[in-house]
């Protein structure tokens, strides 16, 4: 028996096995080389799938991975890069449509549970708005923008407008922070007050800012901080009702 046909054999092991049970027992460097023999046939794809899972860590890391990392490693080439990558968006095509119109939000451990695989080893900041139908139904998930979250770059303005697109008479922000430890900075807190607000302005309510972190969140609306928002809202407009009505009666005069 050649070398060829040996790993050949191993090749054909690996496809009866995923037929047979699924991914279920393959460790993720299998994963990865069953992916790169779609791309590479007649190669050997196990020392290139344990490269790439030394590079990236895990099965997540190198389906995250750009084509240009990806093709860093040897044997990896545009072929392979590109099925990664493919099979990479397929899934993510799959599972969104899964879920849309399923009455999914019941509490924030669900969403950080829908989530978390997708949003855990994101190397940046990454900000998602879940917008949902008055039975909170999840109509659509948009992904705003990559990068520190702030209002310098999350704007209220362009989040209520994709509100007002998709009819939503509700939303939930999501993002992770990368160092995995979920608890908001003074940024995060300021721009989900301001969101809050804005949402409020529209009578679009907000449920929740989940924060990921490591196997870990954190919930804006589990800590009561979404309903504290609210209410300063809510406060700030009956005391600006308030002050026009003194001025039209002219009471606030000297």
């Amino acid at each position: 028996m050649t070398l060829n046909d040996k790993g050949q054999g191993h090749r054909r092991r690996l496809r009866e096995r995923f037929i047979k049970g699924g991914l279920s027992g393959f460790h993720d460097y299998e994963i990865v080389e069953l992916l790169l023999s779609l791309g590479t046939p007649r190669k050997d794809c196990k020392p290139p799938a344990k490269e790439a899972i030394d590079r990236f860590k895990t099965l997540r890391g190198v389906l995250e991975a750009s084509p240009g990392e990806l093709q860093q490693i040897k044997d990896i080439g545009p072929h392979s890069a590109f099925g990664i990558k493919l099979v990479q968006e397929v899934a993510r095509k799959f599972l969104k449509e899964k879920i849309i119109d399923k009455p999914v939000y019941t509490s924030s451990q669900e969403v950080f549970d829908f989530l978390y695989h997708s949003m855990r080893d994101l190397k940046k900041e990454t900000f998602r708005v879940i917008y949902l139908n008055s039975q909170n139904q999840i109509i659509d998930i948009n992904e705003l923008f990559a990068g520190t979250v702030n209002l310098s770059v999350i704007h209220p303005r362009e989040v209520i407008e994709g509100a007002l697109k998709h009819s939503a008479v509700s939303l939930i922000f999501v993002h992770n922070h990368p160092s995995g430890n979920p608890a908001p900075s003074q940024h995060d807190k300021t721009v989900t007050r301001e969101l809050v607000y804005a949402a409020s302005i529209m009578q679009i309510k907000v449920l929740d800012h989940i924060i990921i972190g490591d196997n870990t969140y954190f919930s804006f609306a589990g800590e009561g901080l979404i309903e504290a928002y609210a209410l300063d809202f809510l406060s700030l407009k009956a005391r600006g009702a308030s002050g026009a009505r003194r001025k039209r009666t002219g009471s606030g005069a000297d």
